[in-house]
């Protein structure tokens, strides 16, 4: 073999070639056949996504934060950054809201923007759009992308990086 010596173990490597990459298949097949078997395509989950931003446009419009908030999973992990850094927690969120937009001028009428759907998984959806808060207190806007779980058979907002 003009010299070459090859690893002892070079059969046992290719021996698990095959069955790997078919395991791999199967997997990812899996992942991707997901929406198959959650019964909703792609264009359906993000239609029920639009509809849960839209409600929350609309809440926030009407000046209920509260009403606002029911498109966050209620519960201690759900993640929020923004300019005062990383929290977490939905009462933590519920009450940073309320504080810094206590009014309705503060408030103003708010605008989302989606510029893209990505389904993750029959249960994840990741969210990229913009926002804009037309205001007496002074327009705003910026950039968000969202994390968007399937949880009890509703879309909630797990993950929301607000810029």
């Amino acid at each position: 073999m003009n010299g070459v010596a090859l690893p002892k173990n070079l059969y046992f490597r290719r021996s698990y070639f095959l069955p790997g990459l078919f395991i791999f298949l199967f997997c990812t097949g899996n992942v991707l056949t997901g929406a198959a078997q959650s019964g909703k395509t792609p264009a359906e989950d993000a239609a029920a996504i639009q509809k849960v931003m839209a409600a929350q446009s609309e809440a926030w419009n009407r000046g209920s934060i509260d009403d606002f908030m029911k498109g966050y999973w209620k519960n201690d992990s759900l993640l929020f950054i923004g300019q005062s850094g990383i929290s977490y927690g939905y009462m933590n969120a519920l009450n940073n809201y309320k504080k810094n937009y206590s009014d309705a001028d503060k408030m103003g009428k708010l605008f989302f923007t989606l510029l893209k759907i990505n389904k993750l998984s029959p249960d994840y959806c990741f969210v990229i759009g913009k926002w804009f808060l037309k205001r007496k207190a002074g327009d705003v806007g910026g950039i968000y992308t969202l994390l968007f779980r399937k949880i009890d058979g509703r879309w909630v907002i797990v993950a929301d990086h607000t810029s």
